[in-house]
């Protein structure tokens, strides 16, 4: 994809997001960075956030009208409060905007998702990124992407303890650990995902937790 890529970041405000921004921001290959948002972010000259619930997102807004989106939102069962609300946050929500910029003429989708992604799966969690998946790949994308971490590294706004936990042992054992299973920076997995939303290579695209370490 050319230089002047205009790019759609959706979870702009998490872990993952807040890097892809930042990196974003700097890269010259990007013109302008659109970021619907619940809370406000910093001004940047080349980034329009526009505050949106994304329960009731516009259908006309002009800032549908991207080249590429990155998709980082997500959230956890505890967090959301229920199975159906975190389906809700990390289903639907993601795959009602790719349907949304497809429809504007977006040409790529990269998603971060994760290790163990599985449609058929038994683990709510694994199924759900599975099931999101399978949906985005029906929408028509020219390029897709589906960048699945293990364990992100890096500081989050909220505490996960199993999260922490699971930290602390595989920090431990980094050395010892298969790639696949070791943590994975947040940097790291946003730029594999900006990469792949600026360079838009045609087809299903798997960036695997082993690249990202």
């Amino acid at each position: 994809m050319s230089a002047g890529l205009r790019l759609l970041l959706v979870g702009a405000t998490g872990l993952v997001g807040r890097h892809v921004l930042t990196q974003a921001l700097a890269d010259p290959r990007v013109a302008a960075v659109i970021a619907p948002v619940r809370r406000n972010v910093p001004a940047h000259r080349k980034l329009q956030s526009p505050q949106v619930d994304f329960d009731r997102l516009p259908d006309d807004a002009p800032w549908w009208h991207v080249d590429a989106v990155i998709c980082t939102l997500g959230t956890t069962i505890r967090a959301a409060g229920s199975q159906a609300a975190f389906r809700r946050v990390d289903h639907d929500y993601p795959l009602d905007i790719a349907r949304r910029v497809q429809a504007h003429g977006a040409r790529a989708f990269a998603l971060n998702s994760a290790l163990g992604a599985d449609a058929a799966s038994r683990v709510f969690y694994n199924r759900v990124k599975g099931e999101l998946e399978r949906d985005l790949a029906a929408v028509g994308f020219d390029s897709l992407t589906f960048v699945r971490p293990g364990l992100i590294g890096g500081a989050r706004d909220e505490l996960r303890l199993g999260e922490r936990g699971a930290g602390v042992v595989l920090g431990a054992l980094g050395p010892l650990l298969p790639p696949r299973w070791r943590i994975n920076p947040a940097p790291r997995i946003a730029a594999a995902l900006l990469n792949a939303a600026v360079d838009a290579s045609p087809g299903l695209h798997v960036v695997g937790s082993e690249q990202l370490g």
